[in-house]
């Protein structure tokens, strides 16, 4: 059989019942067995009262924005374990849960405990069982034993998932939202992780988040899709890598490796009308997707890049750290840091606990947990 996985799926209600889908994408979804895209959105009212307290924008869409797009593509499942399904709280998931039931769309990766978060969806078809499971990297949305959220990406937790997956059905696919926005490459733990899955099971990995493509690899005879960058994402970026996505299709057959296919798509930066791309556009695509499949396979090119990286993203990070980001007037705040004073303030002193509080597990998980006490309070 053969599964799409899209990546980002955000529709605004102000584009409701526009044209975003170009005939060539709803006839190559027409060609699968079973579709999958990721929700980057709950559904529910905007209201913002229901808002929890995170860092970065609240995304939140109608269900009558978006369904009428999934069932265009004849879309049969959405993944939720992402940084955005949690943005207004326990209410907007919920919404979001019962509107996928009624709809009859499966869903995966968020639930209303992790117990549930964490449940694999399993599809049976062609005379095979097979698994799907969905990680996100730890920020807001996540699931706790006892409230809702999305099913967090941690190596013990989800090796687990993976295992008992395996143990009971032909396939395992993995599903995971992480990586570093605008940053094609992965970062050498995420090789080092998504390879330890593989390890331990998992048949195949597809992942977004980056809101670009990324590159892939064939590690243990299994797909490992490092990010399919954004599908349909309907706000305006300066990043140039934020309109061009790729559509993974997997071909699995019992007792032969998963193998794949990626079709290139790009969205028009006004109408962001998703289409194929063809021709020269779409070679354009395959040749920078094999400039880093070719850094992906060579450690030390893949190291340089990510020192690169580092270095390019240094003072954004640090600005982050530096007690002046608690000021809330974003004019007040950038002005300090352009006098210099931000730099100041993360003297050495300053690093070393900051250091040590994220980088310790014993520290980290006391820290994490006080914070988020704090939090809540308010």
């Amino acid at each position: 059989m053969n599964i799409f996985i899209a990546g980002d799926l955000y529709i605004a209600d102000n584009f409701k019942n526009q044209k975003l889908i170009d005939e060539s994408v709803e006839n190559l979804f027409g060609t699968a067995d079973y579709r999958i895209v990721n929700l980057e959105t709950p559904l529910t009212d905007n209201m913002s009262k229901k808002r929890i307290v995170k860092t970065g924008p609240h995304l939140c869409s109608s269900a009558e924005t978006i369904l009428p797009y999934m069932h265009q593509l004849k879309v049969d499942m959405v993944t939720l374990a992402n940084n955005h399904i949690l943005d207004y709280g326990v209410k907007g998931l919920s919404d979001t849960l019962n509107t996928l039931r009624k709809n009859n769309i499966d869903y995966i990766g968020a639930g209303n405990n992790l117990k549930e978060a964490s449940t694999p969806y399993i599809i049976e078809a062609e005379g095979m069982k097979i698994a799907i499971l969905n990680f996100c990297e730890n920020e807001w949305s996540i699931a706790e034993v006892d409230k809702p959220g999305a099913n967090p990406l941690d190596i013990i937790d989800n090796v687990r998932q993976i295992k008992a997956a395996k143990a009971t059905h032909d396939k395992v696919i993995c599903i995971i939202h992480g990586g570093h926005e605008y940053y094609h490459f992965p970062s050498p733990r995420m090789v080092k992780q998504y390879r330890f899955y593989v390890e331990h099971g998992a048949d195949a990995i597809v992942g977004h988040h980056t809101h670009c493509i990324g590159g892939h690899e064939i590690y243990n005879n299994a797909p490992i899709v490092y990010s399919v960058g954004n599908f349909l994402f309907t706000l305006q970026s300066k990043m140039e890598e934020w309109y061009t996505g790729s559509l993974a299709i997997l071909k699995i057959e019992n007792k032969k490796p998963i193998t794949f296919d990626l079709f290139p798509v790009a969205q028009e930066k006004k109408t962001f009308r998703v289409s194929l791309l063809k021709n020269e556009q779409k070679e354009s695509v395959i040749n920078q997707i094999k400039e880093i499949n070719d850094a992906i396979a060579d450690e030390d090119l893949l190291q340089k890049n990510w020192a690169e990286f580092v270095n390019k993203k240094s003072d954004q990070y640090l600005n982050g750290l530096s007690p002046i980001s608690a000021i809330g007037i974003r004019y007040i705040r950038g002005g300090l840091n352009r006098l210099g004073i931000s730099k100041l303030l993360l003297n050495k002193n300053y690093l070393k606990n900051v250091l040590n509080h994220i980088r310790c597990e014993a520290h980290k998980d006391t820290i994490s947990e006080i914070i988020n006490k704090k939090l809540d309070k308010k």
